[in-house]
């Protein structure tokens, strides 16, 4: 029996249950991270969602939202748009406490759905009866997407003899249905999954600061992935786009998309929604907020110091190693508005390329990398997108070679490498550190300048590679 069917009484498996070791698991694993941040001293705590909860306590009791900052020793100003300050007076309205477990809870919400979605080619798989084996994106398979952006279903991969036996297997593991391991392979996949991009650096960042990039990924990726939305395709990228605005990048994807050669109708509905709905969020505060908003969009936005010291060593944005150099300041300016002439060019196209041919995961990966490369300041934690480049990364899991590049992928990013460079450089060995130690220091902003080129040329190099196996 399947899973889903109903059995000859007429009752449904009660497949819910299959998951409740999984979810015991992941709460176990991550609850060291969790208590260890939400333990830690009150002004080392969460830093990033005070200033989120004090921006909404300003609109509350009606203070400039860009007048204040956070209590020393933080002193960190709200730099976000101003519908974000109204989208936060909920966290105003509760308990320090309360907000801190009510934020960590969401953040792990938006963690499982990036992982679902990210994965969801090796989540959903399954053999056919045959054990053969049959390809996610195959049409009638789970990773048929039509009616999507770029909504093409993949064509169906060859299947080489070597991996033949293990979808066999995974098949006849799958049709186990309701009894024994075969219920509690894909929640314990995913419950591993979980865990491992937890550990991630700039996902652990994310519950040591109380960050909100986890949640706009996940509302982008939502948007391009889902099957079929229950709201209007483009909305949540305008949502995202209008509470930090370097989601706006998808904007940019659903343009050329939309718009250039081979384009299709759906992409520029997608766009015209998306951009529909950032403007009206961003216009919103003028009638609820009017002196805020025009002090932000005025004044606030163009000053790059209130994000932080721009020169340090979490700000991995092609800018920030740029800025690393200490080189003269308008040599640094010209170098960086080339580079990202440079690296927008190739990472658009490729993401463009990746959508039209129904490679959305990798697609989405691409842009979100370019938010990160192309903006002033990124932050560690701003590299959460590399939850959705593993995946695409893994695909469909057939691919041994595609699962060792991904395990290296994620090992890189677990570990603190810019930090190594920091202690490189301070060691003050001629030659050794000054050299090696910038290299190191800027490990994760290069790392993502290679991920865009693994994604765009790589990957598709190695899905003709491994079809043209025998």
């Amino acid at each position: 029996m399947r899973t889903g069917e109903v059995t000859t009484t007429g009752r449904r498996p009660r497949t819910w249950l299959s998951w409740l070791p999984a979810l015991l698991l992941v709460a176990a694993a991550v609850a060291p991270l969790v208590l260890y941040w939400l333990g830690n001293v009150d002004d080392q705590r969460l830093v990033d969602l005070d200033v989120y909860r004090t921006g909404g306590a300003a609109v509350l009791e009606g203070r400039p939202v860009y007048g204040f900052v956070t209590p020393a020793p933080q002193l960190l100003p709200f730099t976000y748009p101003p519908v974000a300050a109204l989208l936060a007076t909920p966290l105003a309205a509760v308990s320090w406490t309360a907000a801190q477990w009510a934020w960590t809870a969401l953040i792990f919400l938006t963690l499982a759905v990036t992982v679902w979605l990210s994965f969801r080619a090796v989540l959903s798989f399954r053999a056919t009866p045959s054990g053969a084996g049959t390809a996610p994106g195959t049409p009638g398979t789970p990773d048929a997407v039509p009616g999507t952006p770029g909504g093409e279903p993949t064509r169906t991969a060859g299947t080489p003899q070597g991996v033949r036996a293990r979808l066999g297997r995974l098949g006849r593991l799958g049709r186990l249905g309701g009894t024994g391991a075969g219920l509690l392979w894909t929640p314990l996949l995913f419950a591993a999954l979980m865990i491992a991009c937890t550990y991630l650096m700039p996902i652990r960042d994310q519950v040591r600061f109380g960050q909100v990039d986890i949640l706009l990924v996940a509302l982008c990726l939502a948007d391009c992935v889902a099957r079929r939305p229950v709201w209007p395709r483009g909305m949540l990228i305008g949502l995202a786009t209008a509470v930090k605005l370097t989601p706006g990048v998808f904007l940019i994807y659903l343009l050329i998309a939309g718009f250039g050669p081979g384009a299709r109708r759906e992409h520029r509905g997608t766009f015209l929604v998306a951009a529909l709905t950032a403007a009206l969020l961003t216009l919103l505060p003028f009638l609820v907020i009017p002196a805020d908003a025009a002090d932000f969009w005025f004044r606030a936005l163009l000053d790059p110091e209130r994000l932080g010291a721009n020169a340090a060593t979490t700000n991995q944005s092609m800018r920030g190693m740029l800025i690393r150099l200490y080189l003269p300041d308008a040599l640094t300016s010209l170098l960086w508005v080339a580079l990202v002439a440079v690296v927008a060019w190739y990472g658009f196209r490729h993401a463009r390329r990746a959508l039209l041919d129904g490679h959305l995961v990798a697609g989405v990966a691409l842009v979100g990398l370019m938010a990160v490369l192309l903006s002033p300041v990124a932050w560690i934690h701003h590299l959460a997108w590399v939850v959705v480049v593993l995946g695409a990364l893994a695909g469909d899991g057939r691919d041994p070679v595609r699962l060792r590049v991904a395990a290296g992928v994620w090992l890189y990013y677990v570990l603190p490498i810019p930090w190594w460079g920091v202690t490189i450089k301070a060691a003050e060995i001629p030659v050794l550190s000054p050299v090696l130690g910038k290299i190191v220091q800027n490990g994760f902003g290069l790392g993502a300048l290679a991920l865009v080129w693994l994604l765009g040329v790589w990957l598709p190099r190695r899905r003709a590679a491994f079809r043209a196996l025998p």
